[in-house]
């Protein structure tokens, strides 16, 4: 009798995502087990009982999820599982904190490919403003970039904190190119910026008709917000590269539904890249980045 897929997954918050253990159904996985308000400190015991409960062939049929909401937390936690496996123990991991990973890998990468289609550039040396930048798909989409070449702000509602995170981005993952901006300060450094990301909360727009009008290089605007007023104005949620009409640069748009499609899809061939590779993978946001880029 074979042994079941089993995915074992880890938060810091009081429950899982029913959309990320969706996923793993979805992607092949016949279990999975939740551990819940898990600490730094319990990284250890978790780990080691997952690998020294299953023999090494039977450990190909196993593998760790990293949940919660904060990335930089979840990155740890990744660097934690990896120092406690002892091989020929050693499972797959794949990070991804509120789907933030996936999603932020899904929007770049659309974005990528547009830039390409549309104006004949490269994902580089290209000016990006991360609106509600300072959450987990702000803080991916800012690497993410970053690490292509781009000069990116991270825009917050606080200066402080904005810059405290870029600075995180830069030291933490080498990001380099990346800066904190406050979002009362849009207008200024909207006026020469290419390309528009916004991963603010659901529901407040952080981008209106004004703005977009005076930001005479904007090429791209892509929102992940899929909850009405749209967080960029006249982005709709279904927009797939669309001309926004009321942009005076010929700017396009990409809406929430098209970027959750590649992100949908990025997140299920990381899950099922854990059980079918030959050896462990740690999977993160630039490991979805490439599955995504294959995606679009």
């Amino acid at each position: 009798m074979e042994k079941p897929f089993l995915l074992h997954m880890i938060t810091p918050e009081k429950n899982i995502s029913p959309f990320d253990a969706n996923m793993a159904f979805d992607a092949g996985w016949d279990s999975v087990i939740p551990y819940t308000n898990a600490t730094m400190e319990e990284i250890q015991a978790l780990v080691q009982d997952t690998i020294f409960s299953r023999s090494p062939s039977a450990l190909k049929r196993t593998g760790i999820f990293i949940g919660g909401r904060d990335s930089h937390l979840a990155m740890d936690m990744i660097d934690e599982t990896k120092k406690h496996m002892v091989p020929p123990f050693e499972v797959p991991v794949f990070a991804d904190p509120s789907g933030a990973f996936t999603t932020a890998a899904g929007m770049v990468a659309i974005t990528e490919k547009a830039l390409k289609e549309k104006f004949d550039l490269d994902f580089t040396k290209q000016k990006i403003v991360i609106l509600g930048g300072t959450g987990p798909v702000g803080v991916a989409s800012a690497v993410i970039s970053a690490k292509a070449g781009n000069d990116v702000l991270l825009v917050g509602r606080n200066i402080e904190k904005a810059s405290k995170i870029a600075n995180m981005c830069n030291e933490k993952y080498g990001s380099k190119t990346v800066s904190g901006a406050a979002d009362g300060d849009k207008s200024s450094f909207l006026e020469d910026t290419d390309i528009v990301f916004n991963t603010g909360a659901a529901g407040i727009q952080l981008l209106d008709d004004k703005l977009i009008k005076n930001a005479k290089q904007l090429k791209i605007c892509a929102d992940v917000n899929a909850v009405p007023p749209a967080g960029i104005s006249g982005v709709d949620a279904m927009d797939n590269v669309v001309e926004m009409k009321n942009s005076s640069s010929g700017c396009y748009g990409i809406g929430a539904l098209a970027i959750g499609n590649i992100k949908y899809k990025s997140q299920h061939d990381c899950l099922k890249l854990m059980y079918s590779c030959d050896k462990p993978v740690y999977l993160h946001f630039e490991h979805a980045f490439e599955f995504a880029q294959k995606n679009v």
